[in-house]
């Protein structure tokens, strides 16, 4: 049945009682910039929708893949006047959240904030809760249902020796680099929700290119291991690092210039018994912490991945497998970054076979999909992207990933 409810919106549940209960569900809610509109689904199905008001000219507000990070009834701005925000939903540590507000009119006018009629902002509030994703997208998109090899399924679980838990660097959460002031909701201190014992908390698994950082990273452990002192593993080229480099070099008989090129780089690994670093990386955290990392390999290298985002629900305890729904978001990268990446192919998020596409080119190790497996719960998120998660993804959140409208 469906119901419109004033405040712009319509809910399309059959009580309020059922506005309460669907907080058990692993919901998607879809912001559209482009249509100031908000949609919640539960699957491919419509829950609720809305209008909103999203940031206006100079105060725009990020597209891309969020979460809640943090709930509160009341709360004012410290930035504007105190102005109220009532049921603030946090999206990002440096200001963005979702929140209630008495002018939503159908066209941007916030500060950054995505807000929402009083009304529907007080019935999302129930439906939500720590952790659930919200995408924020300049077109409409709409989750659909995918299948895949590649997708991790419960039944995946086998009986394999765990790996070793790889100590992901944190990076703490920066603001919008923008010269404009947002309209932001902060706060001093970041609170994390306790996981409830009754049922394990989704894992969060993102899919990414393995950056310089990561490789130099692996590089410096190694030469350490070696013996040759790179200093702390920090994925920067630092004197320390160099300094082992051409320890290393004069060692092995080369020339000791302190040059980390491709070359050096499978000297070392051979050096150390491993094998040359795979070209992407798949990343877990659970609860906003970091759990662990393994390689993957992407084929066709010189062709963007895009961005996209699929989350996995339904999950039938007789099968040991469930439902994946994804969507691909639009999303530009700069002229250096496909550079620095080796990309020479652009992604197009528009094409419909897009998120297949991209799921037909990689691979994980079946150790790593077994580990993954035995994780896997409903309400639990893949996000695949070019760029790694970026500066919004630190501590206390799970991996953000901020997209571009163009190719500036």
């Amino acid at each position: 049945m469906r119901f419109t409810l004033g405040g712009g919106f319509a809910l399309l549940l059959a009580s309020a009682s059922s506005v309460i209960a669907a907080s058990d569900a692993p919901l998607q809610v879809i912001v559209s910039t482009r249509q100031q509109s908000i949609v919640v689904y539960d699957g491919n199905a419509v829950v609720a929708t809305s209008k909103v008001s999203t940031g206006k000219a100079g105060h725009s507000t990020p597209t891309g893949i969020f979460s809640i990070l943090e709930k509160r009834r009341h709360h004012k701005s410290n930035i504007y006047s105190n102005a109220p925000m009532p049921f603030m939903q946090r999206l990002t540590w440096s200001g963005i959240a979702l929140h209630g507000s008495g002018h939503v009119p159908k066209y941007p006018a916030s500060h950054g904030c995505v807000r929402l009629p009083s009304k529907f902002a007080a019935n999302l509030f129930k439906m939500t809760r720590h952790g659930m994703h919200v995408l924020i997208s300049d077109r409409q998109v709409v989750p659909a249902e995918i299948s895949s090899a590649m997708l991790f399924q419960p039944n995946q679980a086998l009986e394999v020796k765990p790996a070793p838990l790889s100590d992901v660097p944190l990076r703490p959460a920066l603001s919008q680099k923008e010269n404009n002031p947002l309209e932001v909701a902060m706060i001093k201190t970041a609170s994390v929700p306790t996981a409830s014992r009754q049922s394990p908390a989704p894992i969060r698994i993102l899919i990414t290119r393995r950056s310089a950082g990561e490789t130099i990273r692996e590089l410096q452990m190694l030469l350490s291991s070696l013996g040759f002192d790179a200093g702390v593993p920090d994925g920067w080229t630092g004197p320390a690092t160099l300094d082992a480099v051409r320890a290393f070099q004069s060692a092995e008989g080369l020339p000791p210039d302190g040059r980390i090129t491709p070359d050096l780089i499978d000297k070392v690994f051979r050096k150390g018994g491993r094998e040359k670093p795979s070209n992407g990386i798949l990343l877990v955290r659970q609860r906003f912490q970091p759990l662990f990392s393994a390689d993957v390999d992407i084929e066709q290298p010189e062709a963007a991945l895009g961005t996209h985002f699929l989350q996995f629900q339904d999950h039938d305890g007789a099968s040991g497998s469930g439902k994946w729904f994804g969507v691909s978001l639009e999303n530009h990268l700069s002229v250096s970054m496909k550079k620095r990446l080796g990309i020479s192919i652009d992604a197009d998020a528009s094409v419909s076979n897009a998120l297949q596409a991209t799921l037909d080119r990689l691979s994980v190790p079946t150790g790593v999909r077994a580990r993954i497996a035995g994780l896997l719960v409903d309400g639990s998120s893949l996000s695949i992207s070019d760029a790694e998660s970026g500066q919004e993804t630190g501590e206390g959140t799970d991996f953000i990933t901020v997209t571009r409208s163009s190719a500036r």
